[in-house]
């Protein structure tokens, strides 16, 4: 009886560390997916399209403060996808890596309707319902944050983002980038 007390005290004390990398995995991904969204979502917008910023208040010598800037990479716009993104989660499946046991999340539906691999991939209502929470917390919190990385042509947002600005992925530095 005590070395089954002590198992059970050795095994309680894993459940803290394997709920909060279960949590971990999670919004490291629901980051990273969040990104790529995003960022094929900027590229799908005619890069001739513009919109005017600035104020449309007549200045004293009777012009006007506005420029045109590419409308993709704008606030506007950038607000607006951080709005809808998350209902892409919907397309997500969760995969577990055999050896270290970590969760990532790939897409199942591609963007173009190219088949795709989805050995090992978990996909049901419960998956797709956490990453959509998950995507919309970090949507929320980091807004700011997206907007600025996003609004200007930035190299590795993801891992710039996601690793060393929100530390949602410290873990995840080696995680390979997943092609859209």
């Amino acid at each position: 009886i005590p070395a089954l007390f002590g198992l059970a005290l050795a095994l309680a004390s894993l459940l803290p560390t394997a709920g909060a990398r279960r949590s971990q995995d999670l919004h490291c991904g629901a980051c990273r997916a969040l990104v790529d969204e995003l960022e094929w979502e900027i590229a799908q917008v005619d890069p001739r399209k513009t919109i005017q910023m600035g104020s449309f208040r007549i200045n004293p010598d009777g012009s006007q403060s506005v420029v045109e800037v590419p409308y993709a990479r704008s606030e506007a716009h950038l607000t607006e996808l951080l709005e809808r993104v998350c209902e892409k989660m919907k397309e997500y499946g969760e995969k577990v890596d055999p050896a270290t046991h970590r969760k990532s999340y790939v897409r199942v539906i591609s963007h173009d309707g190219t088949k795709m691999d989805l050995s090992g991939v978990k996909f049901d209502g419960d998956v797709t319902s956490s990453l959509k929470f998950a995507c919309e917390s970090i949507a929320e919190e980091y807004e700011d944050e997206l907007i600025e990385f996003l609004s200007h042509e930035a190299e590795n947002v993801k891992d710039r983002l996601c690793s060393k600005r929100t530390d949602l992925c410290d873990h995840a530095l080696h995680i390979p980038h997943d092609e859209l």
